[in-house]
This record gives structure tokens, C-alpha cells and sequence, in this order.
């Protein structure tokens, strides 16, 4: 059953004909998140066991990608925009209307899902960093300029969880011509603001994957959890 509203997005209840998607959605959803938590589970293990398969990987991938320490000015400037998507106050922008466009319309379990996503992917990303305490690729204008943990990328945990939401929450209102665009367009920033920290010497390749890896599953549990998944309680309706 749909809320009705002034015409405008509204949120939908998983009832009759919808409940199956719905319940399908969640299934789907739950499996992507477990799976991505037993990636970051594995990289986190192999990291502090010093497996060694890993970490050469990780220091190959890792000199392949870095611009180097006399990068020029504009290269390095095109990195930090690239960059720029996964830094916390970029996530604020986006967030703090888009809690304020849902809660005038009357949307309130649809913001709390967003703030919560959105506000405590960087705690959790924090945690993790403070539990492997891995420190940064030595370059000595990159990762030896950062002396906080690197595993796991809080940029990349922090844009995956980003994009994941917004397409989780936009989807219902988007047409198939329009997912077919906005899916790529999703998964293409998250991979460019995951390299951008390679490319500046930041992360190891396994930082950016684990990174990529919890955005998702705390995107899609938190989802699940607060019914955000198309059909679900704090769903938004498409338009009429």
C-alpha cells in the first residue's frame, strides 16, 4: 500500500503484490553484504597475519599506480578532485539536504536510514583501521605524509556506501533507461575515487578493496534494517 501524498515521492509498505520483491530484495541484499564482509574479513586477516601472496601483491599494485613523488601541479590537483567524492565534508553536502528534502516530505525512517548510513560508515571504518593498524605505503609524498592507519580506505568505504545508497534510494523513482545510465555512472565514480588513492601514493590495493567492501555491506545492511530497499517501509514511492 502507498502512502498517499501531493504527487511527490512517498514512502511505500512491502504489502500484497509487493511483498515477494520486497523479500526478494532483502535476500539479495543480505547476500551481497555477507559476502563483502567475509572480503573484508580475509584482507583484514591476511594484512595482520602478514600472508605473504597478499602484501607482494599489494606492494607491485601499489608502485605501478603511484604518479610518483614530483608529480606536476596540475596532475596533482586532478587527483585531489578525483579524490575529493570520498572525503567526509563531501558526503555531509550531499547528505544534509537530502535529510532535509525526505523529512519534508514526511519521509522520517527514509532520513534516519540516510543519517545513519551516511554519519557512522566513519566510525566503523575508523574501528577497523585502529584493529589492523596497517601503516601506509612509504612514498614520501604519499602515504609517509599520513601517519593515521591505512586499512581500511575510509575514502573508499566512504563513497561505496555513498553511491549505494543513493542508487538503493532512488531506484524506485528512476526509469529503466535511467538505471541503465545512473548503475555505471555509480560504480565508475566509486572506482575512480578508490584508484585516486592509489594513484597518490595513500593505500595499499587491499585498503581500496576491503574500502570498497564495507561501504557496501553497511550500505545494504543499514538498508535492509530500516526497510530502504525498493518495496520496503522506508522506500520511496515512484511518481504518479
Amino acid at each position: 500500500m502507498t502512502i498517499p501524498s501531493d504527487g511527490r515521492a512517498a514512502v511505500t509498505r512491502p504489502r500484497g503484490a509487493g511483498a515477494p520483491a520486497a523479500r526478494r530484495a532483502t535476500s539479495t541484499a543480505l547476500t551481497v553484504a555477507i559476502g563483502c564482509l567475509v572480503v573484508v574479513g580475509l584482507l583484514a586477516v591476511g594484512v595482520r597475519a602478514g600472508f605473504a601472496p597478499q602484501l607482494r601483491l599489494d606492494t607491485a599494485v601499489s608502485r605501478a599506480l603511484y604518479v610518483g613523488d614530483h608529480r606536476s601541479a596540475f596532475v596533482g590537483g586532478l587527483l585531489y578532485a578525483l579524490t575529493g567524492p570520498g572525503y567526509t565534508v563531501a558526503r555531509l553536502i550531499l547528505a544534509v539536504p537530502l535529510i532535509v528534502w525526505l523529512l519534508r516530505r514526511g519521509a522520517r525512517r527514509t532520513a534516519l536510514w540516510v543519517a545513519v548510513a551516511y554519519g557512522l560508515i566513519g566510525l566503523i571504518t575508523s574501528l577497523g583501521k585502529y584493529i589492523v593498524a596497517r601503516v601506509r605505503p612509504p612514498f614520501s609524498q604519499g602515504g609517509a605524509l599520513n601517519h593515521s592507519p591505512s586499512f581500511p580506505s575510509g575514502h573508499s568505504s566512504g563513497i561505496a556506501t555513498t553511491v549505494v545508497v543513493g542508487l538503493v534510494l532512488a531506484w524506485p523513482l528512476l526509469s529503466a533507461r535511467a538505471r541503465r545510465l545512473w548503475l555505471p555512472v555509480g560504480v565508475l565514480v566509486v572506482v575512480l575515487v578508490g584508484f585516486s588513492r592509489m594513484w597518490l601514493g595513500e593505500h595499499y590495493l587491499s585498503d581500496v578493496v576491503a574500502g570498497w567492501a564495507l561501504g557496501i555491506a553497511w550500505a545494504l545492511l543499514t538498508a535492509v534494517a530500516f526497510g530502504a530497499l525498493p518495496g520496503g517501509r522506508a522506500a520511496l514511492a515512484p511518481r504518479t
